[in-house]
């Protein structure tokens, strides 16, 4: 459940073409694994990893496009999102002007409702229709969720939640829990370090944080600051060696002083 002990490993990388996705598989790469992403576009996929990973065409807002994009693997990190707040990534089927942009800040639900790539449709129900789809076998699941799930109305996670992107995160959290797969979900605070939207797969492999902060976790949503999208990237895929990140649910952000080497192993050691 925590290792990968067989040539037939497979790793579905679900949002691989995003900041956090794109480092994802070039840490598992760089580890040796075999890599399946799960992407719309498959030709930004192929020039983005140089053919060295599997390909499947699908949606998690799709269900009826997922079964044979997980067929057959064996590990699932989840690293789709959207933007907490409305943008063009909602995909709106027009572009509202200015009188609609200002309905929509005043009623998040409208919004809701016109938009096609939402957090409710993409952290809520995209990762539901994803884990339905997993197979029962599966290894892990990991999911990049959230800090602030459980201080949704403390400052400043009220504010980062008034169009329910934290909402849809619990949601999403919470398909997983009730799914009976393993999991670690892992809740960074806010993303530095990216998006890595143009890297090509050399660079990805060859990616470090510049920051000079160290890695601290936590359980119980009690962390709040800046996470680099390299150490998310990195916990998603050590998580998988680390027995002790199975069935944890933790926090993520940069503080302190920044070692020569991150402890993995030492830092997943200290959740509960």
């Amino acid at each position: 459940m925590t290792s990968f002990d067989s040539v037939e490993d497979l790793v579905l990388v679900a949002g691989a073409t995003g900041g956090v996705g794109q480092l994802v598989v070039g840490k598992l790469l760089e580890k040796g694994l075999k890599v399946r992403v799960l992407t719309r576009n498959a030709a930004k996929a192929k020039e983005m990893f140089n053919q060295r990973v599997e390909i499947a065409v699908g949606d998690i807002r799709q269900p009826a496009t997922l079964p044979a994009a997980t067929q057959n693997v064996t590990h699932i990190i989840c690293c789709t999102g959207t933007t907490a707040f409305p943008s063009a990534r909602w995909e709106f089927d027009q572009t509202p002007n200015l009188l609609e942009w200002g309905i929509t800040f005043l009623n998040p639900k409208s919004s809701e409702a016109k938009a096609k790539n939402s957090p409710a449709k993409v952290d809520a129900q995209g990762v539901s229709n994803l884990v339905t789809a997993a197979p029962q076998n599966l290894k892990r699941f990991v999911f990049v969720s959230s800090c602030g799930i459980l201080r949704k109305d403390q400052f400043p996670f009220s504010i980062l939640n008034a169009f329910g992107v934290l909402d849809a995160k619990q949601k999403g959290e919470e398909s997983i829990l009730n799914s009976g797969l393993p999991y670690t979900i892992i809740r960074p605070g806010r993303l530095i370090d990216g998006p890595y939207t143009s890297y090509d797969l050399n660079t990805l492999l060859k990616a470090k944080t510049g920051g000079k902060y160290g890695v601290v976790v936590a359980t119980g949503d009690t962390l709040s600051g800046d996470t680099s999208r390299i150490d998310v990237a990195n916990a998603c895929v050590e998580c998988l060696f680390q027995p002790n990140s199975s069935q944890k649910i933790f926090e993520i952000v940069n503080k302190g002083q920044r070692p020569p080497v991150i402890d993995w192993e030492t830092l997943f050691s200290q959740l509960k």
